[in-house]
Parts: structure tokens; sequence; C-alpha cells
């Protein structure tokens, strides 16, 4: 195991009722408090009602229009309304997109530099303003986390970034907040999650025993709830499941002591640089091609992979082959179309993309041109 240093400060505050303790929370930081939104299902769904009737002794200011995949040139103008408004606290109210965003607004508000400077170098940023959020997508663990991933539409760039400073300060998690997703976008939340979990559990640490079985354990949770909450999507131990697998995919227990990779997140980025795919999507046709890519640099995790999850028997070559397959089946049973063509995604940049990630250096073990090119022309 590796040696490592952890903490993480967002306060979980999960259940049913979680968001009638929002007033509670937010008055430690001030009576002026920005909501940052996305394109209007708060509003559908009924949350936007719920968390307003609780707020109102406050002073808000709302912004509307973050994009399920967050573009700077939106930030950009958030951050002018904030700086009019000057808050005590952002509220970003919405699933991971909202919550990236509203990560680069607290980060950005005190400094003189554009948003996107801040996601190019994050060292330009020496104070945020506190953030918390009110989650009602599983997906992105950012709700307990300190990245976040930020389109530039102009540029064709999808960049991801990380601060400490940006933290939220605490989030409210309440899984009937979820209830108005549909199958597809449920489906999408499971395979980030599922994504998640194998960027920092496909590795070639050794002895991390425990972290392995965590990372398992949440995999293990999602093929079994997985078929099940996309049939009753207003289940709520189902969802409720689902939504803390979320939160501790990605909220740093998982990745503590090992290697990490994340090329399959650095591809999908390039993806949803030229094309709006959504991530869970991008996520699902590439993952099944980047094992198979890398299955003999990954021999032995892929093989207890196999077994431990897919309970499968068989010598190595065997049980991982099949583990691919299954880890297909299961993004396919979900009902997530698996192939970039049926997105309208051709070839056309991908050799861009390629040029564009080979000197990044992307995965545990560095994946070259070819290998970068085999994964994206097989998904297509």
């Amino acid at each position: 195991m590796n040696d490592f240093t952890f903490q993480n400060p967002t306060k979980i505050i999960f259940g049913k009722n979680s968001h009638l303790q929002l007033a509670e929370e937010l008055s430690s930081y001030g009576k002026k408090v920005m909501l940052i939104l996305g394109q209007n299902s708060a509003r559908k769904n009924g949350v936007y009602d719920k968390i307003v009737a609780q707020l109102k002794d406050f002073l808000l200011q709302e912004f509307w229009g973050i994009e399920p995949n967050p573009r700077v040139e939106t930030i950009r103008k958030a951050l002018i309304q904030a700086k009019k408004f000057s808050p005590d606290i952002f509220l970003a109210v919405g699933g991971g997109s909202v919550i990236d965003a509203t990560k680069l607004l607290s980060a950005s508000y005190y400094t003189k530099s554009d948003p996107w400077e801040v996601v190019l170098d994050a060292s330009k940023i020496s104070k945020a303003l506190p953030m918390a959020t009110v989650l009602t997508v599983a997906a992105t663990g950012s709700e307990m986390d300190c990245f976040s991933v930020i389109t530039n539409w102009e540029e064709h760039k999808k960049n991801s970034w990380e601060s400490t400073l940006v933290y939220p300060k605490f989030s409210i998690l309440n899984p009937e907040f979820t209830y108005s997703l549909s199958s597809l976008q449920t489906a999408y939340g499971i395979v980030d999650i599922y994504s998640h979990v194998l960027e920092q559990y496909m590795n070639t640490t050794k002895d991390a025993l425990l972290q392995d079985r965590w990372a398992e354990s949440i995999i293990k949770t999602l093929v079994e709830i997985g078929p099940k909450v996309i049939k009753d999507l207003n289940n709520y131990e189902l969802r409720a499941n689902l939504m803390y697998c979320s939160t501790m995919a990605l909220n740093g227990f998982i990745s503590m002591g090992v290697s990490q990779d994340w090329a399959t997140h650095n591809i999908e980025h390039e993806l949803s640089a030229f094309y709006d795919i959504p991530h869970g999507a991008g996520l699902a046709v590439l993952t099944p091609r980047w094992m198979n890519e890398v299955k003999q640099q990954k021999h032995n995790k892929m093989a207890q992979y196999a077994r431990r999850v897919w309970d499968l028997k068989g010598n190595d070559n065997e049980v991982i082959i099949e583990a691919i397959a299954k880890t297909y089946e299961f993004f396919a049973d979900l009902g997530i179309a698996m192939n970039l063509k049926d997105y309208g995604i051709t070839n056309e940049h991908f050799q861009e993309m390629t040029e564009r990630l080979t000197p990044n250096k992307i995965g545990e073990i560095k994946l070259n041109d070819e290998q970068i090119l085999n994964i994206l022309n097989s998904s297509l």
C-alpha cells in the first residue's frame, strides 16, 4: 500500500427530511444566499419550491441555466451576477454539473482571473467563497469532493481541476429528490458511479486489501440494485443506496494508498468537448473497450474483478474476457446505447483527440497513441 494523507471536511446530511436542516446550516455563513441551478428540472420536480420554503428568512439570488456538461461561458455570466449580489454562500441545487459549476464560481469569486484560467491553474486560488449543495442526481460524487470538470465550448476543451478550498461545507442528500429522474438519466448515473470506482480500483498497487474490498462492495451493490431501480424509480431504499454509492465512490475513501487510472474519463472528456454526449453514456461506451485494451497491463486486477464481482470460474484469461462482456451487458441492460455511432459520433476528431491526450500521459500505465485510437475506433 502507498503512503497517503487523507482529509475530507464535507458534512453529509442524509435522509427524507434532510432538507429541513438547510436554514440552520446556512445561518452559520450569513443571510445572503445565491442559488445555482440547472435548466429548470428543479422547478418541475418541486425541489426548488421545497428549498425556497426553507429559506424564507434569507435574502436570495438565483442563477439558472447550468448545462449538463457545465460550460465556462455560462459560469462567467453567473460570476458577474454573483459579484453584483455579494453572497455569503453559494448553494448548488442539482447534480454534479451544477455542483462543479458552483465550485468554479466559489474558486473564481475572489480572484482577478477568468474562470477558465482558474481551471487551467488552480494555484491562482488563495480564498474561495463558501459553497454547499442540495443533491438531486446520484452520479458524480461531487457533493463530497474537491474536484470539478468544466467545458470550454468555444475551444472544444473539457478539463478537470481540483482545490481543497472548494470542498462543499455541507451537502443535503435526500433520496426523494432523485425520484423525477428518468430511467435513462438514472442509468447514466449508475454508470458514472461504476466508472469512478473502476478508475480507482483497476490498479497495479499491491496489498491495498481493504480498499479493494470497499471498491468491490460498491460495484456489487450497483450490479444488484441497478436493474431494480431502473424498473422502480420511486423506491426509496433503492434510491438511498444508489445515492450513498455515489458519494462513497469519489470522496477519497477507496483511493487512499492506491494508484489510480482515469484514462477512460480523460478520453470521455475529449468526446464531450466535441460532442454533447451525456457523460454517463460516453463512459458506458468507452469502459469495456478500455478494459479490453488494457487487459494484459491490468491482468491480475481484472482477474480479481472477474472472480470477486462477477463470481466467474475458470483460468485468468477466460474470466477476464467474460468479465468485460458482463460489464458491457450490464450497461446495455440498463438501456444505454453502447456504440458511439448511436450518438451521431464519427471518427472525424479522433486523431485530434489522441494528439491532445497523449502528451498528458493518461492512465496508470500510460496509454500510447495506438491504444487510445484503438479504444475510440472500437467504440464506434
